[in-house]
C-alpha cells in the first residue's frame, strides 16, 4: 500500500476542450485531473453543464460511464504512444486496461511539451522517455484523489482502502468504481507530492498481452488526415518546381480552369495550386496548367558532381567535432594503417501516407487537421505565414500513415502551403492539400547525402591506437531556427554516433566538412546514425580482418567500460548461433551502436545463391532500451527498424540529375518488400534503467550487419550504399 500524504491545492487556471470525430460525452459528472507536473500548468476541475465532465489539466480524464481517457501528448503514427503512454498512466492508477481510451492532445506548448526540447513534438525516439514520470505522476495523482474521495464517502481512512483493476475498495466491502468516485474526486485537493509504485508491483508495465489503444486501423474507422470530410471542402495540389531552386516565371491556368471541377488556381511561393472538388479533378487540372519556369538559379548538379565536391571539400581540414590523444605520434608508432571511404545516397522518407493536410481559415482564426508530428512548429509555421499569433491557430493531431521525420518539417513545410492556398483562395472553407507519392519522392524533404573518410592504425597486438574520421554532408539543422542548435560551427546531428563510438581508442579525432546544396534536407529515421553506424561498423570488419580476429573477439577487445554494450553484443551472440559453424551458402555479420539511449546489435544472416545473389534470410536483435514499458511494441518497433533500414541497405536512393530527382514512384524509388523481409527475433534485456528510444535504434544496425555478412564471405567490403543484391 503506497502512503498517501495531505497536501494544498494547486494555484489553478481553465482549459477548455473540443473533441473531434468522436460522440459526444455521457451526461453526468466525471473529472480530469489536476495538477502540477514538470513542464505543465495546474489547472483547476470545473463542470461541463451540457456534458457534466469536468475538465482540467489534460492527461487523465474519468468519465461517469467509468471510462478512463488518457490524453496522448505524443502522436501515434505506428510506434505506439496511444498504448505505451496510456501503459504508463494506467499502471499507478491500477486501472483496469478494458475502460481506458486514448486521445490526442490538442496544440498547446504549455501543458504539452516535450520534456527534453521544451515545444510540443514527437522525434527522437523521445515520446516514452520524456514522459515517463510526467505519465507515471499523472497516473499517481488521480489514484490518490480518488482513493481521497472514496475515504471521505466511507467515513474511513485512506490506508484501509485498496485500489485494484478500476475498483476502489475497502476492507469492510464496500466498493466504488473509477466512474462513481469521479465526481467527488474533482472535489479533493491535487496532491503536491506522489508516491509511486515500486517496480516489483507493475501490473501493466512489462506485460505482453495489452491490446493496443490506436484503434480502428483495421476495419477503416480510424481517422487520418486523407479521411477527413468537412462540409464545403476542397482539395489542393501543386505544381511544384521541376528542378531544385527554379521558380515560377509565369502561368497560364485557361485549360486548368475550363475542366470539371476545377475551382480556382492561386499562385504561391513554392509553385502553383489547383483547387478542385475531387482530388481527381485536382490533379486533371493540375496537368493542364501551362508553366515557364524560371531556372536562373536552379541546381544543375548531378549526384555523381555533387559526391566529387564532397571528395574536394574532404581534403580540406574540417571543424573538430571530437577529439583525445596525440594522433600524430599514434600513426607514426602504427604498424598497419587501414584506410576506408563511404558513400551514402540521399534518402526520402516514403510514408505510406504522403504529405497532406486540412486548413480552413475563418473571422476567429486557422483550425488545422493533420497528422502533426511537430504541433508547436505547425503552429509558428501557420502564424508566420499569415501574420497572426500562434494561439489563433488551432492544431488537430490526428493518426498518420508513417513519418520518419518527414512530418516533423522544420519548416513545416506542406501545412504553410496548405494555410497559403486557404488564404489566396479568399473563403472561408477547408482546403486539404494532398502531395501525391511523385509529389514528395520529387520535391521532398530527403536524408543528406554524405562521404566518410576513415583511417586507423593498429599495433602488433592488433589493438586500434589511432582513429580518424571525417565526414563530408549538408547541415539538417542549418536554413531554420534549429540553426541554433550548432555549436562552433558543428551539426552535432551529422556527427552523432562516430563521437560516441561504443570502442575504446586512445587517439580518437572526428571532425565534419558541412557542404552546401539546393537539395532540401531533413532528418530522417535515425538521423545522423543512418551513416555513422555504417561507416563505423563496416570498418570495424575491416580492422578486424586486418588485425587477423574475429569480428566478435575484435570488438570485444575494444569495448569500453558500459557494460551495456557488452551485455548487447553477448546476447545477440549466443541467440545467434554466432560460434556455431554455418552450412555452406550462408554467411552472418555483426554490428553494435547505440543510438537515442538504447543499445541494439544485430547479426544478419545471409542465404547465398548459385547466380551470385543473396536474400537477407535472418536477423537476431538485441535491444537494450532501460524498462521495457510494452516489450511487444519494442519487438514491432525493432522489426519495423530493421526492415525500414534494409529498403537503403538494399536498394534504396535518391539520385539527382541536372537539379532534379530522378525516381518518382515505388517502381523506380525501390523499397524492401514482403518478399525481402527476413525473419526477425527479437531479445530484450531486462533492465530497471529509465526507458529510452525504441522507434529508431533498430534502423541504423542492419546495413553494417548485411555488408559485414557479405564481407565475411566474398573478403570485399562495402563502401558504398546501397548494397544491391549481389554478391
Amino acid at each position: 500500500m503506497r502512503d498517501i500524504k495531505e497536501s494544498n491545492t494547486s494555484d489553478v487556471t481553465s482549459i477548455s476542450r473540443r473533441v473531434f470525430f468522436k460522440k459526444s460525452a455521457t451526461i453526468g459528472a466525471g473529472f480530469t485531473l489536476a495538477m502540477t507536473l514538470p513542464g505543465c500548468v495546474a489547472f483547476e476541475s470545473n463542470l461541463n453543464a451540457v456534458s457534466g465532465e469536468l475538465t482540467a489539466n489534460a492527461f487523465v480524464r474519468i468519465s461517469p460511464d467509468n471510462a478512463v481517457t488518457i490524453i496522448i501528448k505524443h502522436i501515434e503514427f505506428g510506434q505506439g504512444t496511444f498504448t505505451g503512454l496510456a501503459t504508463i498512466a494506467a499502471e499507478e492508477m491500477d486501472a483496469d486496461w478494458g475502460q481506458i481510451v486514448s486521445e490526442a492532445a490538442p496544440a498547446n506548448r504549455k501543458l504539452y511539451a516535450n520534456l527534453h526540447w521544451g515545444t510540443q513534438g514527437t522525434g527522437g525516439s523521445t515520446a516514452i522517455a520524456n514522459s515517463y514520470m510526467q505519465m507515471r505522476e499523472a497516473g499517481a495523482s488521480a489514484r490518490y484523489m480518488l482513493v481521497a474521495a472514496a475515504a471521505q464517502r466511507w467515513s474511513v481512512p485512506v490506508d484501509q482502502i485498496t485500489v485494484s483493476k478500476g475498483i476502489v475498495s475497502h476492507q469492510s466491502g464496500v466498493s466504488a468504481s473509477f466512474g462513481e468516485l469521479a465526481e467527488a474526486a474533482s472535489n479533493q485537493s491535487v496532491p503536491k507530492k506522489v508516491y509511486l509504485k515500486d517496480p516489483k508491483d507493475f501490473t501493466l508495465i512489462g506485460r505482453d498481452n495489452l491490446s493496443r489503444k490506436d484503434l480502428g486501423k483495421t476495419d477503416g474507422t480510424a481517422i487520418f488526415t486523407q479521411d477527413v470530410k468537412l462540409p464545403g471542402m476542397l482539395t489542393a495540389l501543386v505544381a511544384h518546381p521541376p528542378r531544385f531552386g527554379a521558380k515560377v516565371k509565369s502561368f497560364s491556368d485557361k485549360k486548368a480552369k475550363a475542366l470539371n471541377g476545377v475551382v480556382n488556381v492561386v499562385e504561391i511561393p513554392s509553385g502553383v495550386a489547383v483547387i478542385a472538388d475531387t482530388f481527381w479533378n485536382a490533379k486533371k487540372g493540375r496537368d493542364a496548367l501551362v508553366i515557364d519556369w524560371d531556372f536562373s538559379k536552379a541546381m544543375t548538379e548531378s549526384s555523381a558532381q555533387q559526391m566529387q565536391r564532397y571528395r574536394e571539400a574532404g581534403n580540406e581540414d574540417g571543424l573538430t567535432a571530437h577529439t583525445q590523444g596525440d594522433l600524430g605520434e599514434a600513426f607514426k608508432g602504427a604498424v598497419k594503417i587501414v584506410e576506408a571511404d563511404y558513400e551514402f545516397p540521399y534518402l526520402a522518407h516514403a510514408t505510406m501516407e504522403p504529405m497532406n493536410c486540412v486548413v480552413q481559415i475563418t473571422d476567429d482564426g486557422v483550425e488545422v487537421w493533420n497528422g502533426s508530428q511537430s504541433p508547436t512548429g505547425d503552429q509558428l509555421g501557420i502564424a508566420a505565414a499569415l501574420w497572426m499569433l500562434p494561439g489563433n491557430v488551432k492544431v488537430n493531431t490526428l493518426f498518420a500513415g508513417g513519418s520518419f521525420g518527414r512530418r516533423a518539417n522544420k519548416n513545416a513545410d506542406y501545412v504553410v502551403e496548405t494555410a497559403l492556398i486557404a488564404k489566396e483562395h479568399g473563403q472561408s472553407v477547408p482546403i486539404k492539400l494532398v502531395w501525391t507519392r511523385e509529389d514528395d519522392t520529387n520535391s521532398g524533404y530527403f536524408r543528406p547525402m554524405y562521404l566518410h573518410k576513415l583511417r586507423a592504425g593498429l599495433d602488433s597486438n592488433g589493438k586500434i591506437i589511432a582513429w580518424q574520421h571525417k565526414i563530408i554532408g549538408q547541415s539538417v539543422m542549418s536554413d531554420s531556427v534549429y540553426a541554433a542548435f550548432i555549436k562552433n560551427g558543428i551539426d552535432g546531428s551529422s556527427v552523432e554516433g562516430a563521437t560516441s563510438l561504443p570502442y575504446s581508442i586512445p587517439n580518437f579525432e572526428v571532425k565534419l566538412n558541412t557542404v552546401e546544396s539546393q537539395v532540401p534536407v531533413l532528418w530522417w529515421r535515425s538521423v545522423g546514425s543512418t551513416h555513422t553506424a555504417y561507416s563505423t561498423e563496416v570498418f570495424m570488419d575491416e580492422l578486424a580482418a586486418a588485425a587477423g580476429q574475429d569480428p566478435v573477439a575484435f570488438r570485444r577487445a575494444h569495448l569500453g567500460d558500459d557494460p551495456r554494450y557488452k551485455a548487447v553484443l553477448d546476447l545477440v551472440i549466443e541467440k545467434s548461433g554466432w560460434d556455431n559453424a554455418l552450412p555452406d551458402g550462408k554467411s552472418r555479420g555483426v554490428a553494435i551502436h547505440k543510438s537515442f539511449g538504447s543499445y541494439v546489435a544485430q547479426v544478419a544472416e545471409l542465404v547465398l545463391d548459385h547466380k551470385g545473389g543473396y536474400k537477407v534470410d535472418k536477423v537476431v536483435c538485441a535491444v537494450d532500451c532501460g524498462v521495457a514499458i510494452n516489450p511487444d511494441i519494442i519487438r514491432a518497433q525493432m522489426e519495423g527498424g530493421i526492415g525500414y533500414g534494409l529498403s537503403p541497405a538494399l536498394m534504396s536512393e535518391i539520385t539527382i540529375d541536372n537539379g532534379a530527382v530522378v525516381e518518382s514512384n515505388f517502381d523506380t524509388h525501390r523499397v524492401v518488400r514482403m518478399r525481402d523481409m527476413p525473419g526477425v527475433d527479437v531479445h530484450i534485456i531486462a533492465s530497471s534503467e529509465p526507458p529510452t528510444g525504441v522507434g529508431e535504434p533498430a534502423t541504423p544496425v542492419i546495413a553494417p550487419a548485411v555488408a559485414n555478412a557479405l564481407f565475411a564471405h566474398s573478403g570485399k567490403a562495402r563502401h558504398k550504399l546501397p548494397l544491391g543484391q549481389k554478391v
